[in-house]
């Protein structure tokens, strides 16, 4: 297998609530296109096969106890966690250490009532 991932699709309520959250704790713009009874917001991303979407949908649903997805937290992913209950979402685990090996981890439940995961090594 060359890639486990090769898209995330994350549900919305409110898009534009979902996007302001992950541009405020991610530092990010998106790129939007809508789809028939669909609404995409794209994240940025330089790899194809490493790359997902806000989406909103009748046929999607936010849910904290579903699939578990971790974001890339940068170097630091205090730096993402800290803006998160400011950004009005609500950090459910700290960083973490995982491993020597494996690094960080962190989780939050985002505007919409998703539980998402951030990672980083350090």
């Amino acid at each position: 297998m060359k890639h486990l991932l090769n898209w995330v699709e994350i549900p919305v309520l409110d898009m534009e609530r979902a996007k302001k959250f992950y541009s405020a704790i991610l530092d990010i713009s998106f790129q939007d296109m809508p789809l028939e009874d669909m609404l995409y917001a794209f994240f940025p991303s330089e790899d194809q096969y490493n790359s997902g979407a806000l989406v909103q949908s009748p046929f999607y649903k936010p849910c904290a106890e579903g699939v578990l997805i971790y974001l890339n937290g940068g170097e630091d992913l205090n730096i993402v966690l800290e803006k998160v209950n400011k950004a009005g979402g609500n950090v459910v685990m700290p960083k973490t250490l995982i491993s020597d090996m494996a690094g960080y981890a962190g989780m939050f439940i985002d505007t919409e009532g998703n539980r998402i995961g951030v990672h980083s090594m350090k």
